[in-house]
């Protein structure tokens, strides 16, 4: 049974750093990546790394988040640095199949979704 576990999120104030991480069980994955959900808005892609090693960011994330793996444990980490009150969300891990192509993988490229866990930075 696949299983995707987060942990990490928390209270921070604006400029502070987070670090989550996400404990994948059940099966390998050739894509992983983050997600997060603000009050009142869609669920937006974070970042996402590939098996291989290449990684994407959202634009507004970007020099701030950094996305990293631990293929021996089968984790996915998300470091957030400068975090701002706009960072505030429910975030989700996310793996799934990586495409051939290296563009930026779409929502569709994930099939197992973790619970969530909330981050939430205070101005």
């Amino acid at each position: 049974q696949v299983q995707l576990v987060e942990s990490g999120g928390g209270l921070v104030q604006a400029g502070g750093s987070l670090r989550l991480s996400c404990a994948a069980s059940g099966r390998t994955f050739s894509l992983m990546g983050w997600f997060r959900q603000a009050p009142g808005k869609e669920r937006e892609f974070v970042a996402a790394i590939r098996w291989s090693g290449p990684t994407y960011y959202a634009d507004s994330v970007k020099g701030r988040f950094t996305i990293s793996r631990d293929k021996a444990k089968n984790t996915e980490f998300l470091q957030m640095n400068s975090l701002k009150s706009e960072d505030t969300a429910v975030y989700y891990c996310a793996a799934g199949v990586a495409a051939p192509s290296y563009e930026r993988p779409s929502t569709s490229s994930f099939n197992a979704w973790g619970q969530g866990t909330q981050v939430t930075v205070s101005s």
